[in-house]
């Protein structure tokens, strides 16, 4: 079945370039041996640890902690933590 309306392409000229490389250092990080052209030979799980570890390089997690006053008894603080992902 042909995909006529895919949008997954680059818009960037050079970018496929970098991209290659960006998922050749990306399968050197998980230990899974990719090969230039056609990569049919690897398993699912090998395959979506490569685009993991990619989507983890390209959206890191922030994270950050504080302490604010408790809306509930007086002179107490609690810590509040948040974890925040931002892609572009």
């Amino acid at each position: 079945m042909s995909n006529s309306n895919n949008s997954n392409r680059l818009v960037v000229p050079g970018a496929r370039e970098a991209m290659d490389k960006f998922k050749m250092e990306a399968a050197n990080e998980v230990g899974v041996n990719l090969k230039q052209g056609y990569n049919g030979d690897l398993t699912s799980r090998q395959a979506g640890s490569v685009g993991g570890q990619m989507v983890k390089n390209m959206c890191p997690v922030r994270s950050t902690n504080f302490a604010r006053a408790s809306r509930t008894a007086l002179g107490h603080e609690l810590l509040a933590g948040y974890q925040v992902s931002l892609c572009l």
